[in-house]
């Protein structure tokens, strides 16, 4: 995410806007979780932030606030990342199978989960034309478009819709 999404924007005639980015090797990785209540259809998101790849801890770390914050029980709508698929990760679902439950979305389907569209979201509408001088103004950045999204229900509901799911 540090490398800018370039758009096409406005200006004035002869004065080019110019990004000026270099080449970075540190990363800001997010784990994201977009929630809907099936009675009340309040929709919610949920997000960590890492300065590292996300494995199977970070999962996991994600998952049991997650649980508490949901303690009627809940369906994952999965990728089949690495992460998700691992042992520790899988023998952690097993210990609680009346309470989440898990779908896996086809393989190379990025279109059909509603993450996916909380991503296009960020990155070709907020965050658009954006050059972050470090990780942590990137971080404030990705914590705005976030809050930002969260409060916009029908957004999400949106997102949801996209992805071809039915609420």
């Amino acid at each position: 995410m540090l490398q800018p999404v370039v758009r096409r924007t406005w200006a004035p005639r002869g004065q080019t806007p110019l990004l000026r980015q270099w080449d970075r090797r540190d990363r800001l990785s997010a784990i994201s979780a977009l929630t809907v209540a099936p009675r009340r259809r309040r929709f919610g998101l949920d997000w960590a932030l890492h300065r590292d790849n996300i494995r199977s801890a970070e999962v996991l770390r994600f998952l049991q606030p997650l649980r508490r914050h949901l303690p009627h029980g809940f369906t994952l709508i999965w990728d089949r990342s690495r992460p998700h698929r691992a042992g520790t990760v899988e023998a952690w679902l097993a210990a609680r199978p009346a309470r989440i439950g898990v779908e896996w979305l086809p393989a190379y389907a990025p279109d059909c989960n509603p993450a996916e569209h909380v991503w296009g979201h960020m990155k070709y509408g907020d965050l658009t034309n954006f050059t972050p001088a470090d990780l942590d103004h990137l971080e404030g950045a990705v914590v705005t478009s976030f809050t930002h999204t969260r409060d916009q229900r029908s957004l999400l509901a949106a997102f949801f819709r996209a992805a071809g799911l039915e609420l």
